[in-house]
């Protein structure tokens, strides 16, 4: 197994690859619940709520920016993660994070009927050579939420690596707080157990975050083949890494962002294994869908999904990775914008990931408080609500059903031959084979469907997802590939009327900057003369009355900048008329102040 993953990894991450071994969980009550031996009248909520509307509809505001804040800064006073370090430690290393998690993940459950399990999966590793060494007893930490039907034990799993590195990968010792790669992932997925805990799932959910990722994807290994030994049925993988920086780095691993310093707190990745025969690919299609379809008409700050045309980053590697090699469906989200392709050998390396500078921010005032963020919260949240939006329909919905294509002298027809019985049925089509996305989709009542307006010769990519009475649709099975002489599908798309209604946001939510209107820190900061002072506006609404006001320290105005805030990131420039100093700028927008930050302006 360590041989398939070498190719993913830079030069500069290479190694002879050890072995894994002596795979244990120490919680037997998580691992019964994991391979649905359970009783479930022993995790149930004394209020069931297992509505997926329900669910999803508080899933909006529920998860919580200021939350993911704070989960992050608990766990950046660790000082490093390294996967070789300090294990005794009260206050840093690897053993007090984990330590520090396993006890978040046990007040979630105080909080909810003791309902989510908390434990450790631990192995032992033998290092290969030139590796940085052996060890015993490293621990993924794990909450299982069990599931309410024992009769269909498949397991939804959320996951990120709680280890960071700095520049010299085997230095245990350095400080390593690694903010976005990946404290922004452990953020996430503790802060989905917080919430999610509180409801009624029919698939148990396991909530994991691994160690040794840095070091060759060591912990997910340890999990990807504890639950093929153990009979643990996955049903779907979700992998979070890099999941909450907005900032491009000079060196960004392809396919990724450019410029250097651009911003995207709009977009994220989904990446996957682009093989036709396998879930995987068609899984990202489907969170895609189950957010375009579910969610991103519900919030006030919709996100594009970009389903990525690769398993990963260029020559990049992830904790997914491991659960495909065992089988399990699965896949990658990652921020749109990285700082850095984690190669800190290269020549004049200076961005982020993969050094000590991986932090939460920067104090631009001099008042020993972060005020600029390289971890975006917000986009954190956003990103949240979207793994949790497809935790909550892989839990509760049905499974994917199997099929063949026939080829008949008209064309194609797609035939259900497993999981029949279900209302509704979804096909969708490919005849490009580099396409993400489907060139068409179909709905049918059917168990036996032509594909129609077939007009010329080509080779299809054909996929099938099942619908169930609540309106939730399976995962997308992998492909079938079928060459017809009489056929190119015509493009229709269907229309799911299965949509969410959902009560509005409060208004007052609209024009908090923290949701929909972001005054982010100008650049340069500070300056001689001259900045660009950029605003993000998140919403559809183009607002006619806004501008930038500059005022000393004691609150007086110096200036007032009138600009049309149109959608998306604008840029007002800003030169400086007065003596150099500490200023505050603020943004004004139809009467209200939705935020300040503060400059210095050098002689």
């Amino acid at each position: 197994m360590r041989s398939l993953l070498c190719s993913l990894f830079t030069v500069a991450q290479l190694f002879t690859f050890g072995q894994v071994s002596n795979i244990t969980c120490t919680s037997e009550a998580a691992e019964q619940a994991m391979k649905g031996l359970h009783d479930p009248a022993q995790y149930a909520a004394s209020e069931v709520i297992d509505d997926h509307e329900v669910i999803l509809c508080e899933l909006r505001t529920a998860v919580s920016a200021d939350s993911l804040k704070a989960h992050l800064q608990g766990l950046l006073r660790f000082y490093t993660r390294h996967t070789r370090s300090d294990t005794v430690s009260e206050t840093s290393g690897i053993g007090a994070a984990r330590r520090w998690i396993h006890g978040k993940f046990a007040e979630f459950s105080a909080a909810n009927e003791d309902r989510l399990i908390p434990g450790y999966v631990q192995f032992d590793y033998q290092a290969g050579a030139n590796e940085c060494g052996s060890g015993a007893a490293w621990k993924n930490v794990l909450a299982v939420l069990p599931g309410s039907d024992v009769s269909d034990h498949r397991v939804v799993l959320i996951e990120a690596h709680m280890d960071s590195r700095c520049a010299d990968n085997c230095d245990s010792t350095c400080y390593a707080p690694g903010a976005e790669d990946n404290g922004s992932g452990v953020a996430l997925v503790m802060e989905l157990a917080r919430v999610l805990t509180k409801y009624t799932f029919k698939h148990t959910l396991v909530f994991l975050l691994t160690t040794g990722e840095e070091h060759g994807l060591l912990g997910a290994e340890a999990m990807a083949t504890y639950c093929t030994t153990q009979n643990i049925a996955l049903k779907a993988v979700q992998n979070n890494d890099v999941i909450g920086g907005v900032l491009c780095g000079a060196t960004a691993s392809p396919p990724s962002c450019s410029p250097a310093g651009d911003v995207d707190s709009l977009q994220v990745r989904l990446f996957s294994s682009g093989s036709t025969a396998l879930p995987h690919r068609g899984f990202a299609r489907t969170i895609k869908m189950y957010y375009d379809e579910k969610m991103s008409n519900q919030v006030h700050v919709p996100m594009t999904i970009s389903v990525m045309n690769s398993e990963d980053r260029g020559e990049r590697g992830g904790d997914h990775i491991p659960f495909r090699i065992e089988g399990f469906r699965n896949v990658r989200f990652t921020a749109a914008n990285e700082h850095g392709d984690g190669d800190p050998s290269g020549p004049g390396y200076a961005d982020h990931q993969h050094t000590s500078d991986d932090i939460l921010g920067v104090d631009t005032d001099g008042d020993q408080e972060v005020d600029s963020f390289f971890v975006d919260f917000n986009y954190l949240q956003r990103n949240a609500v979207i793994n949790g939006t497809s935790m909550t329909l892989l839990a509760l919905g049905p499974e994917t059903p199997t099929f063949d294509v026939l080829d008949e002298p008209t064309g194609l027809r797609v035939v259900i031959t497993g999981n029949a019985s279900l209302p509704w049925y979804r096909i969708g089509v490919r005849d490009n084979s580099a396409a993400t996305e489907f060139e068409a989709l179909y709905r049918t009542d059917e168990t036996s469907f032509p594909i129609p307006g077939l007009t010329a010769a080509n080779a299809y990519f054909i996929s099938v997802a099942g619908i169930d009475s609540a309106g939730i649709m399976s995962p997308f099975s992998g492909e079938l590939t079928k060459v017809n002489d009489v056929g190119t599908p015509p493009g229709t798309m269907d229309d799911l009327p299965f949509g969410l209604a959902c009560a509005p946001i409060s208004i007052a939510e609209q024009l908090d900057p923290n949701t929909t209107l972001q005054l982010l820190p100008c650049k340069p900061n500070p300056f001689a003369d001259r900045t660009v002072i950029p605003i993000q506006n998140y919403s559809m609404k183009r607002f006619g009355k806004a501008a930038i006001v500059i005022n000393d320290m004691h609150g007086k105005e110096l200036m007032k900048i009138p600009f049309v805030l149109e959608r998306g990131l604008n840029e007002v420039h800003y030169n400086h008329r007065s003596s150099p100093g500490l200023f505050q700028y603020g943004l004004m927008v139809d009467g209200h102040r939705v935020g300040t930050r503060q400059l210095v302006v050098f002689p």
